[in-house]
C-alpha cells in the first residue's frame, strides 16, 4: 500500500493564484469562478488599489500620473501577496512591473490568461468606462498592447487560452495546471525524501 496521498480533483493552493493578462481577458470572470472552485477568496487588485488611495484608478492617472499608480499598485499587491492565499486579478498592467513581477514570482502561481484581439475586442466594448479607449480605437490600441506586453505575459507560471469558449472550461483547463503542477512537485519531494 502507497503512502502518498491522492491529488483531489479540485487542487489546494498553497500560493496565491494570480491572474494576469490584457484587458478583457477575463481575469475577475475567471477569477470569482476559480476562487469558488478552489475555496478561497477572490480579490480584485484594482478594487484595493482604490479603495488605499480612496480615489478611482482613472483619478490616480489625472491627478498623479502613471508612475504614481504603479508605485502604489505594487505596494498594494507586495501586501496581499503577503495576507492569505486567496485567488487575486490584477490589472492589465500590473505584470509589467519588474518589481511586481518579482513579489509573484516569490509569494504566488502566475496565470496568464491569452486572448486574441478579437475576443479581446468584444469583451471590452461591452464596458465603455474604460478610460484608455476614449484616446483611440480600441481594437488598434489592443493589438499595440498585445505586442508590447505579450513577452511579458509569456514570463507567468502558467499560460491558460482565455478565448469564445465558457469560462467554466478556463477556469477546468486552469485547475488541471495547477493539479499538474502540484503532482510534479510531489514528484520532486519524493526523489528529494529518503
Amino acid at each position: 500500500m502507497s503512502d502518498k496521498k491522492p491529488i483531489p480533483r479540485t487542487p489546494s493552493a498553497d500560493r496565491t493564484v494570480v491572474l494576469v493578462g490584457l484587458m478583457g481577458s477575463g481575469k475577475s470572470t475567471i477569477g470569482r469562478r476559480l476562487a469558488k472552485r478552489l475555496g478561497l477568496r477572490f480579490i480584485d487588485a484594482d478594487e484595493e488599489v482604490e479603495k488605499a488611495a480612496g480615489c478611482s484608478i482613472e483619478d490616480i492617472f489625472s491627478f498623479h500620473g502613471e508612475q504614481a499608480f504603479r508605485d502604489g499598485e505594487h505596494r498594494v499587491i507586495r501586501r496581499l501577496l503577503q495576507g492569505p492565499v486567496h485567488v487575486l486579478a490584477t490589472g492589465g498592467g500590473a505584470f509589467l512591473d519588474e518589481r511586481t513581477r518579482e513579489t509573484v514570482a516569490e509569494r504566488g502561481i502566475s496565470v496568464w490568461l491569452r486572448a486574441d484581439v478579437e475576443v479581446l475586442v468584444r469583451r471590452v466594448r461591452r464596458n465603455d468606462s474604460r478610460p484608455l479607449f476614449r484616446k483611440g480605437d480600441p481594437k488598434e490600441i489592443l493589438e499595440r498592447l498585445k505586442l508590447e506586453r505579450d513577452p511579458i505575459y509569456a514570463l507567468a507560471d502558467l499560460t491558460v487560452d482565455s478565448g469564445d469558449g465558457a469560462a467554466e472550461a478556463v477556469v477546468e483547463d486552469i485547475l488541471s495546471m495547477l493539479r499538474e503542477r502540484a503532482e510534479a512537485r510531489s514528484r520532486e519531494a519524493d526523489k528529494v525524501s529518503p
